[in-house]
C-alpha cells in the first residue's frame, strides 16, 4: 500500500503540477531580447518564436517576476507613421490621402535600469529587427546591426533636398 501511494504522489507530482508546454517564460524572454542577437542563440529562437504567436493571437506578454526593480519589458502594437520606423514605415495613396502600413504588427521593448535598452519590432511571420540604444550599443560592443542598416539603406534612397531660394536681398 506505501509502494502504491509513492507510485501516486510521483504521478500527481510529475503530471499534475507540470506547467503548459506553450507557456512562455517571461524572465527568458527578457533575457533573450536583451541579447545581442537573439537568432544566435540556440535557446532563445523557440521562445521568441512562440512570444511572436501568442502576441499574434492577442495573449498578453509574459511577465519576469525575478526582472528586479526598472527591468522589464512590454509589447506595444504598431502605428504608423507615428510608432513605426520610417525604414519600415509603408505610404500608399487612397482616396482619402496617404494610408500608412508598418511591416511589423508591434515593438517589444526592454527597459534596463529603467531605461529602454533595446526594442524589437515583429511580425507575425517571425521577421525580427531589433532596435539598439545608443547605452545598449555601449554596453554589449557588438550587436546585430540589421535596424541601423536598414536605416541607412532608407536615408540614402530619399530624394536630395530642394535647394533654398535666395531672396535676392
Amino acid at each position: 500500500m506505501a509502494r502504491f501511494a509513492a507510485v501516486l504522489l510521483a504521478f500527481a507530482a510529475l503530471f499534475g503540477a507540470s506547467t503548459p508546454a506553450r507557456a512562455v517564460d517571461g524572465c527568458k524572454v527578457l533575457l533573450c531580447l536583451a541579447a545581442p542577437s537573439w537568432r544566435s542563440i540556440p535557446e532563445c529562437v523557440p521562445t521568441i518564436n512562440q512570444l511572436h504567436r501568442d502576441l499574434a493571437r492577442g495573449k498578453p506578454f509574459p511577465v519576469c517576476s525575478m526582472a528586479g526593480a526598472g527591468n522589464s519589458a512590454n509589447n506595444t502594437w504598431a502605428s504608423p507613421p507615428g510608432y513605426c520606423p520610417p525604414q519600415y514605415t509603408r505610404v500608399f495613396e487612397g482616396e482619402s490621402g496617404p494610408i500608412y502600413s508598418c511591416d511589423y504588427a508591434g515593438a517589444v521593448t526592454v527597459n534596463i535600469n529603467g531605461a529602454p535598452f533595446t526594442r524589437t519590432w515583429w511580425n507575425a511571420g517571425g521577421d525580427t529587427v531589433t532596435e539598439f540604444t545608443p547605452a545598449a550599443k555601449a554596453q554589449l560592443g557588438t550587436w546585430d546591426t540589421k535596424f541601423d542598416d536598414d536605416y541607412a539603406a532608407w536615408f540614402a534612397a530619399l530624394p536630395p533636398p530642394a535647394p533654398v531660394a535666395e531672396s535676392g536681398y
